[in-house]
């Protein structure tokens, strides 16, 4: 965040939540992403049928906690969740049965306005893997897929694709060069789309960024790039596109990436307020080993925690809140 921390798109909690390190501590997990859906059934068709996902588990939330965590006033308030996974990671999504309308994602919206965020599948062959979005008609971002140049060298050779599910959220197909990438995604097998290597976020500032990720959060930088020319425009769909990448990690679980806009100038602002049954609503839920420990380094510097004390969540002690961007 920036002095007065607006945070509202990281679940953290002990051991399964959302869950933040501060003071030297290390984040244990990435444990999974989450979003907001207009219609379950289509969504989890969708991921399950074009991406090969796996169903794990479905259920309902509802009750106080709900309410509390996700800071709304409706004594109603419900939601059906489906939880799927694809190879080591998983994804969450969240309906809400008890809201009438939620807003939808803005249809002009571009990589480079700061409620962006995607996760970045990983396929074993890109052309195979673009041949089956075409068949299912999804939406394109980019052209076609991307193989990024020699010139950007922590990047040569990876291969990307965005394009966007039912409801508007990007997502990324992504496909890395032996040497690149982590060494799982090398391993031999059969499956076409192996796993989820990160989630990525526009942000301002990228050492703002890195001040509550690294020093609230305790996720360990990894790697950065830095990014543009004609395959950058053409997979972002952003003209003139020129971006600092960065990419940390948690102990476990797949990376976050930053992607901080040098050029062009433009990118809007996240919408505040914003609430979870908004349709361009994603968390990321990251384990710590100490929630009031990592409450206490929050509270003190104004950061914008949903509900401003600790919750029980599912039996873990939680907080809900946004990165200096809005996330």
């Amino acid at each position: 965040m920036y002095t007065q921390y607006r945070l509202a798109g990281i679940l953290i909690g002990i051991a399964g939540l959302l869950p933040l390190l501060v003071g030297g501590q290390s984040a244990e997990a990435v444990r999974k992403v989450s979003f907001t859906v207009a219609d379950l059934e289509r969504s989890t068709t969708f991921f399950e049928k074009v991406l090969t996902f796996k169903p794990v588990d479905t259920r309902t939330w509802e009750g106080e906690s709900l309410r509390t965590l996700m800071g709304r006033e409706e004594s109603d308030l419900k939601a059906k969740v489906a939880l799927l996974q694809l190879g080591e990671e998983y994804i969450e999504l969240i309906q809400f049965t008890s809201v009438d309308s939620s807003r939808k994602i803005p249809p002009d919206s571009r990589s480079n306005d700061l409620w962006f965020q995607h996760i970045a599948i990983v396929v074993r062959d890109m052309d195979q893997a673009y041949q089956r979005l075409r068949k299912y008609k999804v939406q394109h971002v980019s052209t076609a897929p991307q193989t990024l140049p020699d010139y950007i060298p922590a990047a040569t050779g990876i291969r990307a694709f965005y394009f966007r599910d039912p409801d508007g959220h990007n997502l990324e197909l992504i496909q890395f060069p032996e040497g690149k990438g982590d060494s799982r995604w090398q391993r031999p097998g059969e499956e076409l789309f192996l796993g989820i290597d990160h989630t990525a976020v526009t942000i301002s500032d990228t050492d703002q960024s890195l001040a509550f990720y690294e020093d609230l959060i305790g996720l360990k930088t990894a790697g950065r790039s830095e990014n543009y020319g004609t395959e950058q425009e053409r997979l972002n769909q952003v003209f003139g596109a020129h971006l600092i990448i960065t990419g940390l990690k948690a102990q476990d679980g797949p990376g976050v990436e930053f992607l901080d806009y040098l050029a062009p100038p433009g990118g809007r602002a996240y919408p505040l307020p914003a609430q979870a049954t908004d349709l361009w609503h994603w968390h990321t839920t990251i384990s710590v080993p100490d929630i009031p420990e990592t409450y206490a380094n929050l509270e003190p510097s104004h950061a914008n925690i949903i509900y401003p004390d600790i919750v029980i969540w599912r039996e873990k002690s939680s907080l809900l809140v946004r990165d200096p961007d809005g996330h």
